[in-house]
């Protein structure tokens, strides 16, 4: 009981920490395509393509690592194994972060002229390979707090540094003249990079107090046990490997949009303004409530590794529907209030129907998306995170071909296709493997019933808007918000407390 309410609190937690963070990023990105354009944000999110395969190599698996060992380890009682198992994951943190900044110091040049065939990308690039090191070491330690439940210094640390760089972002933009892409983006990867300074220092004080408090720390007299790092390097590589595959497929997905909506007639500037309006405009909003989901999908890891440790496979099936009827809720909801709230939303946060659009044509598969993400983080759990990155390699090199084929004839129509898809594609392989592990069965009353409830919500918050006019926004998400919650707690039940 005491750890469904830790982990009921961790959730919590997590959830409202996310919505802020994700609330005040889209606040930021709202101002940020006001300020650079949807050009200026396919260019900006160019280069947080080429970033994101630059931060895959230094965390390396290390962050998954930390939280399955550490989980593990503090599950039995054994501080000190716990301990040597943090100060090698700090280590390979460190290295694979040095690795990662230098290669993308290196190749910066190569890269933007190259591949990103734009020289605008080549300082940002370069700003953001100093960040490296500080990303494998902070996985690292955000891994750590979440395997021993004291997430909450995680999450204040995490929200600051957003803040950080949003204000020190904001400030440096305020300099750049209106028009001035190639200096707009450097200054957002500068601020990016004194934001990152901040969060490191903050991050690294509170971790080596919460070590020396709880005793999580090797003392001088301690011989070093045999086979922890092994045990580490067994599950940090392959995961590293695989994640590699995933990243470097997925940056090369992202790369080929821009050039195959060229090549379907659309002009330089025009391609960019179209990756911007789907990747920087659209999806952020899609994803926004998605944050629960990635709550859940991290903090069920360590639950779910100390009920296999302990073999209780009945405990293993209730938690897996557990997290899949909450998931199915709370997707199904958000799906109905996006198709009901979509253009409102578009044109109240960018002035954009395009915008409004995509987001409609999302929302219908909200759920698959929403539910991967907790059916991969139950598979992590227990064990089976290869698979999971086997499956995701497939999906994003699946994803890159049918980009390379199609968007030169289809545009942007074939890009949302090949979304859809796949999304489809790695939900299918997940949730079929996770049914074989878990045993975990489908309820089919439960589920017709949070789908009939969401399609209420969803029609009711359509109707509000249609009757309030003007005012629609406002008492449209209004409505949303309290329906959701109703939903939730008529479909799960009892459930829906230790969730």
């Amino acid at each position: 009981m005491h750890r469904d309410r830790t982990l009921a609190f961790n959730t919590a937690l997590l959830t409202l920490s996310g919505l802020a963070m994700r609330l005040v990023g889209m606040v930021w990105q709202v101002w940020l395509v006001s300020r650079i354009g949807e050009a200026g944000t396919g260019l900006f999110q160019l280069v947080m393509s080429v970033n994101a395969l630059a931060m895959t190599v230094a965390v390396s698996g290390s962050r998954y690592a930390v939280t399955r060992l550490v989980a593990a380890e503090t599950g039995m009682d054994r501080p000190q194994e716990a301990a040597q198992a943090l100060d090698g994951c700090l280590l390979y943190g460190l290295i694979f972060g040095l690795i990662s900044g230098s290669a993308l110091l290196v190749c910066a040049q190569p890269l933007g002229f190259l591949w990103l065939e734009d020289a605008r990308t080549v300082r940002p690039l370069m700003l953001l390979a100093v960040t490296m090191p500080l990303e494998g070491l902070g996985a690292v330690m955000h891994g750590y707090f979440t395997a021993v439940g004291r997430v909450w210094k995680s999450v204040a640390i995490s929200l600051a540094q957003q803040l950080a760089t949003i204000l020190l972002t904001a400030l440096a933009l305020t300099a750049v003249p209106t028009g001035n892409l190639e200096r707009a983006v450097a200054r957002i990867a500068a601020g990016t990079l004194a934001g990152q300074l901040i969060g490191a220092a903050a991050l690294g004080l509170a971790f080596l107090a919460d070590r020396r408090r709880y005793g999580i720390r090797r003392r001088r007299e301690d011989a070093p046990l045999p086979g922890m790092t092994g045990r580490m390097l067994r599950i940090a590589l392959p995961l590293a490997a695989a994640s590699y595959g995933r990243s470097g497929l997925s940056t090369l997905q992202h790369l080929l949009v821009p050039r195959g909506l060229r090549a379907s007639g659309l002009g330089a500037e025009d391609a960019l303004a179209g990756y911007g309006v789907i990747q920087g405009m659209a999806l952020p909003v899609v994803l926004f409530p998605s944050c629960l989901m990635l709550a859940v999908a991290e903090l069920i890891v360590p639950r779910l590794t100390e009920q296999q440790i302990q073999g209780r496979t009945g405990a293993i099936r209730r938690t897996a529907e557990d997290v899949l009827e909450m998931s199915l809720a709370f997707s199904a909801v958000t799906a109905a209030l996006l198709l009901a709230l979509g253009d409102q939303l578009a044109v109240a946060l960018y002035g954009s129907a395009e915008a409004g659009q995509y987001i409609r044509m999302f929302a219908l598969i909200v759920p698959v998306m929403y539910m991967d993400t907790a059916a991969d983080g139950c598979l992590k759990g227990l064990g089976e995170m290869m698979y999971c990155m086997y499956v995701n390699i497939a999906d994003v090199g699946l994803s890159a071909l049918l980009v390379w084929l199609a968007l030169p004839r289809w545009g942007l129509a074939a890009y949302i296709g090949v979304i859809c898809f796949t999304e489809a594609f790695n939900f299918a392989l997940s949730i079929l493997r996770l049914k074989k592990v878990s045993g975990f069965r489908v309820r089919r009353r439960r589920t017709a019933r949070i789908l009939l409830a969401a399609a209420l919500a969803g029609g009711a918050a359509r109707l509000a808007g249609h009757l309030t006019g003007a005012g629609g926004n406002v008492l449209s998400l209004a409505v949303s918000m309290v329906l959701g919650l109703g939903i939730y707690r008529l479909a799960l039940g009892r459930r829906a407390r230790t969730l």
